[in-house]
Protein backbone atom coordinates (compact mmCIF):
# COMPACT_ATOMS: atom_id res chain seq x y z
CA UNK A 1 0.00 0.00 0.00
CA UNK A 2 2.94 2.57 1.02
CA UNK A 3 4.10 2.29 -2.45
CA UNK A 4 1.32 2.45 -4.56
CA UNK A 5 0.96 6.03 -2.53
CA UNK A 6 4.38 7.28 -3.05
CA UNK A 7 3.49 5.83 -6.90
CA UNK A 8 0.29 7.91 -7.42
CA UNK A 9 2.05 11.29 -5.63
CA UNK A 10 4.92 11.25 -7.58
CA UNK A 11 3.35 9.95 -11.12
CA UNK A 12 -0.53 10.37 -10.76
CA UNK A 13 -2.31 8.48 -12.54
CA UNK A 14 -3.83 9.70 -15.97
CA UNK A 15 -2.03 12.84 -15.32
CA UNK A 16 -0.72 14.58 -17.51
CA UNK A 17 3.16 15.05 -16.61
CA UNK A 18 5.41 17.44 -18.66
CA UNK A 19 8.53 15.70 -20.48
CA UNK A 20 10.83 18.01 -18.05
CA UNK A 21 9.49 16.67 -14.71
CA UNK A 22 9.99 13.03 -15.78
CA UNK A 23 13.52 13.63 -16.67
CA UNK A 24 14.11 15.75 -13.83
CA UNK A 25 13.34 12.89 -11.54
CA UNK A 26 14.91 9.83 -13.55
CA UNK A 27 18.39 12.57 -13.70
CA UNK A 28 17.91 12.91 -9.90
CA UNK A 29 17.39 9.25 -9.07
CA UNK A 30 20.33 8.44 -11.33
CA UNK A 31 22.43 10.17 -9.34
CA UNK A 32 21.64 9.63 -5.99
CA UNK A 33 21.83 5.95 -6.84
CA UNK A 34 25.86 7.03 -8.75
CA UNK A 35 26.36 8.41 -5.57
CA UNK A 36 25.38 5.81 -3.02
CA UNK A 37 27.43 3.03 -5.45
CA UNK A 38 30.95 5.52 -5.08
CA UNK A 39 30.16 5.79 -1.45
CA UNK A 40 30.14 2.33 -1.61
CA UNK A 41 33.29 1.64 -3.30
CA UNK A 42 35.16 4.42 -1.07
CA UNK A 43 34.71 1.86 1.62
CA UNK A 44 34.63 -1.53 0.53
CA UNK A 45 37.98 0.29 -0.34
CA UNK A 46 39.20 1.93 2.13
CA UNK A 47 38.36 -1.53 3.77
CA UNK A 48 40.94 -3.13 2.00
CA UNK A 49 43.80 -0.96 2.49
CA UNK A 50 43.03 -1.22 6.04
CA UNK A 51 43.33 -5.04 5.89
CA UNK A 52 46.20 -5.03 4.17
CA UNK A 53 48.55 -2.54 6.05
CA UNK A 54 47.58 -3.95 9.27
CA UNK A 55 48.17 -7.62 7.89
CA UNK A 56 51.39 -6.00 6.87
CA UNK A 57 52.27 -4.56 10.20
CA UNK A 58 51.39 -7.95 12.22
CA UNK A 59 53.77 -9.49 9.95
CA UNK A 60 56.97 -7.37 10.62
CA UNK A 61 58.53 -8.64 13.52
CA UNK A 62 62.01 -8.55 14.36
CA UNK A 63 64.01 -11.71 13.83
CA UNK A 64 66.67 -10.94 15.62
CA UNK A 65 64.40 -11.09 19.09
CA UNK A 66 63.65 -14.11 19.10
CA UNK A 67 67.91 -15.20 18.37
CA UNK A 68 69.16 -16.84 21.45
CA UNK A 69 72.52 -15.43 20.04
CA UNK A 70 70.40 -11.20 20.41
CA UNK A 71 69.50 -12.23 24.08
CA UNK A 72 72.89 -13.18 24.94
CA UNK A 73 74.92 -10.32 23.56
CA UNK A 74 72.06 -8.14 25.01
CA UNK A 75 72.78 -9.53 28.12
CA UNK A 76 76.09 -8.79 27.67
CA UNK A 77 75.71 -5.30 27.07
CA UNK A 78 73.32 -4.81 29.78
CA UNK A 79 75.65 -6.13 32.47
CA UNK A 80 78.48 -3.75 30.79
CA UNK A 81 76.16 -0.80 31.34
CA UNK A 82 75.17 -1.84 34.85
CA UNK A 83 79.09 -1.94 35.74
CA UNK A 84 79.37 1.12 34.55
CA UNK A 85 76.50 2.79 36.68
CA UNK A 86 77.88 1.42 39.63
CA UNK A 87 81.42 2.27 38.87
CA UNK A 88 81.92 -1.15 39.15
CA UNK A 89 85.58 -0.95 36.62
CA UNK A 90 86.66 -5.06 37.82
CA UNK A 91 83.64 -6.35 37.10
CA UNK A 92 83.24 -4.07 33.62
CA UNK A 93 86.84 -4.99 32.16
CA UNK A 94 86.06 -8.77 32.31
CA UNK A 95 83.38 -7.85 29.78
CA UNK A 96 85.46 -5.96 27.53
CA UNK A 97 87.58 -7.88 24.33
CA UNK A 98 90.38 -7.32 24.18
CA UNK A 99 90.27 -4.70 20.88
CA UNK A 100 88.34 -2.94 22.82
CA UNK A 101 90.81 -2.88 25.81
CA UNK A 102 93.86 -2.17 23.45
CA UNK A 103 92.08 0.82 21.24
CA UNK A 104 90.23 2.67 24.18
CA UNK A 105 93.12 2.08 26.50
CA UNK A 106 92.99 2.05 29.87
CA UNK A 107 93.01 5.41 31.01
CA UNK A 108 89.68 5.85 28.85
CA UNK A 109 88.68 2.90 30.42
CA UNK A 110 89.47 3.45 33.98
CA UNK A 111 87.56 6.74 33.14
CA UNK A 112 84.65 5.12 31.75
CA UNK A 113 84.02 3.36 34.72
CA UNK A 114 85.14 6.06 37.69
CA UNK A 115 81.36 7.43 37.95
CA UNK A 116 80.59 9.08 41.25
CA UNK A 117 77.29 11.06 40.11
CA UNK A 118 73.91 9.35 40.04
CA UNK A 119 73.52 7.60 36.29
CA UNK A 120 70.98 5.72 34.26
CA UNK A 121 71.44 4.16 30.65
CA UNK A 122 68.89 3.49 27.72
CA UNK A 123 69.15 0.26 26.14
CA UNK A 124 67.51 0.30 22.21
CA UNK A 125 66.92 -1.96 20.09
CA UNK A 126 69.81 -3.76 18.67
CA UNK A 127 70.98 -5.33 15.40
CA UNK A 128 73.12 -7.98 13.91
CA UNK A 129 75.73 -6.36 12.09
CA UNK A 130 77.06 -9.81 10.96
CA UNK A 131 76.79 -13.18 12.32
CA UNK A 132 78.18 -12.95 16.03
CA UNK A 133 78.30 -9.51 16.55
CA UNK A 134 75.44 -7.24 17.61
CA UNK A 135 75.04 -3.36 17.84
CA UNK A 136 72.79 -1.33 20.44
CA UNK A 137 71.94 2.13 20.71
CA UNK A 138 72.22 3.14 23.71
CA UNK A 139 71.74 6.20 25.51
CA UNK A 140 74.12 7.21 28.82
CA UNK A 141 72.57 9.37 31.05
CA UNK A 142 74.87 11.26 33.50
CA UNK A 143 73.63 12.84 37.14
CA UNK A 144 72.02 16.17 37.71
CA UNK A 145 74.18 19.26 37.33
CA UNK A 146 73.75 22.80 37.14
CA UNK A 147 71.90 22.31 33.89
CA UNK A 148 70.11 18.97 34.78
CA UNK A 149 70.97 15.55 33.51
CA UNK A 150 73.14 15.48 31.10
CA UNK A 151 72.34 12.56 27.80
CA UNK A 152 75.09 11.53 25.77
CA UNK A 153 73.45 9.14 22.75
CA UNK A 154 76.53 5.94 21.61
CA UNK A 155 76.21 3.04 20.75
CA UNK A 156 77.73 -0.48 22.32
CA UNK A 157 78.88 -3.31 20.33
CA UNK A 158 79.23 -6.63 21.22
CA UNK A 159 80.77 -10.25 19.42
CA UNK A 160 80.96 -13.60 20.40
CA UNK A 161 84.20 -14.91 21.05
CA UNK A 162 83.39 -18.43 20.80
CA UNK A 163 81.48 -21.20 23.65
CA UNK A 164 78.66 -18.51 23.65
CA UNK A 165 80.90 -16.01 25.44
CA UNK A 166 79.87 -12.50 24.54
CA UNK A 167 82.25 -9.79 25.34
CA UNK A 168 82.05 -5.78 24.53
CA UNK A 169 83.82 -4.87 21.72
CA UNK A 170 83.65 -1.39 21.38
CA UNK A 171 82.34 1.08 24.08
CA UNK A 172 79.57 3.80 23.99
Amino acid sequence: MPSQFLQRRLFPHNAPMPLRNAAHLQSSAFGCLLRKHLLFCVQVSSLILCVGLGSAWAGKTTPAAFDPDYVSALAAADHLLQAWQSGDAENGMVLLSSHAKQSAGSETVARFFSNSAPSAYEIERGKMVKRGRYEFPVVLVAGPSKRGARRRFSSIVVINTGNNDWAVDKLP
